[in-house]
């Protein structure tokens, strides 16, 4: 959809993908080549810009909030299978859709609205005429629409919209918590009749939620007002907002629900990054590694609240490569017993001669303990 008069766009990052030209074709049948000016894979959104000349193009206009409700009729707009534009109707199916394994921030409008393949990228239309979301994704075992079709809501779309044409980098605000679904055993331990909200696990020091007196324990059962079903929703809440901003968390505290006022902050980058590539006589030989900080580790899609030296790439022709001792993504957190924090810390490790070499890493959520044998095999087992 064309959202801005001067011609930006906004569609699907997997429409673009990683597509070396791309065209914009109008209604009209008018062709444009379009410049990418942001693309985002963990919101699946992408902002492309085309040159109209002196032209106003006509915009598709956001809605302001998220006000659909269940039962709200919506038009699907697209070009499923490439046959033309086309519209379909149907109704909001779901508001608040987490379970849905397209992106990151996994939180979409359900539609019953007919949407195919070819539909990506295209508008989601309220009776307002109001533009609330961006049709993504389908739930379908054979391909074709079957009833259940996902779309973005338009306050996400506002958000990644004003890092394309403001900062030209998104970079989220954050409450700094570590949290874990309520389950149904978990309310019953802390007095609520049915399962629903997040339950603090740890705190960012220095963060929004421990600046505001929040602790481990606190659960968190809504937002400005909006239900929090999971940590998804929380996520798509708050990264909708922006740095400064405050919002209202309800919280339930030794069976008590309070409102707590909790200013929102960006991700804050410490350590610096640090990115360096090893050399020596060392298994780590030939590796780039970099210290973890919360947004480093949000732009490499690692949880925020981890820290340690990141692997972020590995040499093919390096002992690390040719042998499997680290993989990119792996979080090394102890070389020969000793704790690796910073980058640093490895540095200094390596620097030190040894004969063998023990390790720990953390790789795709599990903690794995690696010893490498002088010819050079690894064997690695699952810690603990």
């Amino acid at each position: 959809m064309i959202v801005r008069a001067d011609g930006v766009v906004v569609t699907n990052n997997h429409v673009i993908g990683e597509a070396d030209t791309i065209k914009v074709v109008l209604a009209d049948r008018r062709e444009y080549d379009a410049e990418v000016i942001l693309a985002d894979a963990r919101t699946d959104l992408a902002i492309l810009r085309i040159d109209a000349g002196e032209e106003d193009l006509p915009v598709a206009r956001l809605a302001q909030i998220d006000q659909m409700e269940v039962g709200d009729i919506v038009l699907a707009i697209g070009n499923p299978f490439g046959i033309g534009q086309t519209v379909t109707s149907g109704i909001v199916s779901a508001t608040a859709r987490t379970q849905v394994g397209v992106s990151d921030f996994g939180f979409f409008l359900q539609t019953d609205a007919a949407v195919n393949p070819g539909n990506s990228g295209g508008a989601l239309v309220a009776l307002t005429g109001d533009l609330v979301g961006i049709n993504t994704a389908i739930f379908s075992r054979t391909g074709d629409t079957s009833g259940i079709g996902f779309a973005i809501p338009a306050s996400m779309v506002r958000s990644v919209l004003r890092a394309a044409l403001d900062e030209g980098e998104i970079i989220r605000p954050w409450l700094g918590i570590a949290g874990q679904p309520v389950t149904s055993d978990i309310a019953r331990a802390v007095g609520l009749d049915r399962p629903g909200g997040v339950m603090i696990s740890d705190l960012y020091a220095g963060g929004p939620a421990a600046l505001s007196g929040l602790e481990p324990g606190d659960v968190i059962l809504g937002i400005d007002g909006e239900d929090v079903v999971d940590e998804r929703g929380l996520r798509f809440r708050t990264a909708t907002r922006e740095a400064g901003d405050h919002v209202q968390l309800l919280i339930l505290r030794d069976g008590e629900r309070s409102v707590w006022d909790v200013e929102l902050a960006l991700l804050p980058e410490v350590p610096e990054r640090q990115i360096t590539r090893l050399d020596g006589r060392h298994p780590f030989q030939g590796i780039t590694v970099g210290n973890l900080s919360p947004r480093f580790a949000e732009e490499l899609g690692v949880d925020p609240m981890r820290s340690g030296v990141v692997t972020l790439e590995v040499s093919r022709r390096s002992p690390a490569g040719r042998f499997g001792f680290v993989r990119p993504g792996d979080i090394i957190l102890n070389v020969q017993n000793e704790l690796v924090a910073s980058v640093d810390d490895l540095l200094a490790i390596t620097e030190r001669p040894w004969e063998n070499w023990v390790y720990r890493v953390r790789r795709s959520g599990r903690l794995l303990d690696c010893a490498v044998a002088k010819n050079g095999a690894v064997e690695c087992r699952v810690s603990g």
